[in-house]
């Protein structure tokens, strides 16, 4: 029997694996928020979607723009981790597939989340239904990718399910769940390591 991913890092978060995935993704993370809100002048509401023990969202919270910043994880002990960091922080122990904020943000954000999923289109497309303002926009990391040679042992490794997809195919799924000026690109590339590979949207739906 396959493991759920929710119960693989709810079981690193009570081992303090958390910290290391934060050392490991500080990077990329980087890059994504910068793009994020680069041309950003007006406040704006963000969600990390699979957040963790909340690292970004309280990254994000010092921008000086951000007026709220939630996390949200199918994996309690990430969650429960979260909220002893940060008691005052938003943050949802909740199914992704299932939950929705009460009212809807202009970014959201995901790192290492997308391909557990057996359809990341049916999550991406009720993201963009129930969780993002129109115009407001949705980008994703993914390390496990077709390119990514070094990550095609992950799900043997772990005994979980994930969904291998190429750049293109990212790019397909993203325009395909009606995302607009979809930019994909690899960042921290190394010798050993294809790089992160990043994913972006805009929700033009009305």
């Amino acid at each position: 029997m396959l493991n759920k991913a929710t119960d693989i890092f709810s079981n690193w978060a009570s081992l303090g694996k958390d910290k290391g995935m934060e050392r490991n993704h500080n990077n990329a993370v980087e890059t994504m928020l910068d793009y994020l809100v680069k041309k950003q002048t007006v406040p704006f509401e963000f969600i990390d979607a699979g957040c963790g023990n909340g690292w970004v969202v309280r990254k994000m919270r010092n921008h000086p723009l951000c007026k709220r910043a939630i996390g949200v994880d199918g994996a309690e002990g990430m969650i429960q981790n979260a909220k002893e960091i940060d008691s005052e922080g938003d943050y949802f122990f909740q199914d992704l597939m299932l939950w929705s904020p009460k009212s809807k943000v202009d970014f959201i954000h995901s790192m290492e989340v997308l391909y557990y999923f057996k359809n990341p289109k049916i999550l991406i497309s009720h993201m963009l239904e129930k969780w993002l303002k129109p115009n407001g926009r949705i980008i994703s990391g993914v390390d496990y990718y077709l390119e990514n040679e070094t990550s095609h042992s992950w799900p043997k490794d772990l005994n979980t399910q994930m969904k291998l997809l190429s750049i293109q195919d990212w790019k397909d799924l993203f325009e395909n769940c009606g995302l607009m000026e979809v930019e994909v690109f690899q960042t921290n590339a190394s010798n050993s390591f294809s790089g992160t590979l990043i994913i972006s949207g805009i929700n033009k739906s009305i």
